[in-house]
């Protein structure tokens, strides 16, 4: 096997692994299929209010955001259960900062939708 051959492979595996990774979060975490609905739901409300190119831009940018927070939180805090799965302080800390980061994405999300919809609606 040559070079070319390796690089491929690998290439193939981590996109199998990414894709395994992607149906494992949709199908097992609440969080994730939650914010999925809700990225469904907005998009079906973009199209409804015929929203334009660079409002569609934003719109993805923030569901991607907030499903990426998510899923990176979702991550951090099964890492945290396997190292310490009885009660830490210094876990609980390091949860509850990552946490906090999907409300940063969630709360950017918010406003760029309000930037979207309310002149819309009003």
């Amino acid at each position: 096997m040559n070079e070319q051959d390796g690089f491929v492979t690998g290439r193939i595996k981590s996109l199998k692994y990414a894709l395994k990774g992607f149906w494992l979060l949709i199908t097992t975490e609440h969080s994730i299929m939650v914010q999925s609905g809700i990225a469904i739901l907005m998009t079906i409300v973009g199209f409804w209010l015929d929203i334009s190119k660079f409002e569609w831009i934003a719109q993805i940018f923030a569901i991607g955001m907030v499903l990426v927070a998510e899923s990176l939180n979702t991550a951090i805090e099964k890492l945290c259960d396997y190292i310490q799965p009885e009660y830490d302080k210094k876990i609980g800390f390091i949860k509850d900062i990552s946490a906090g980061a999907v409300s940063f994405a969630a709360i950017i999300a918010i406003v760029i939708g309000f930037i979207i919809y309310l002149p819309k609606l009003l």
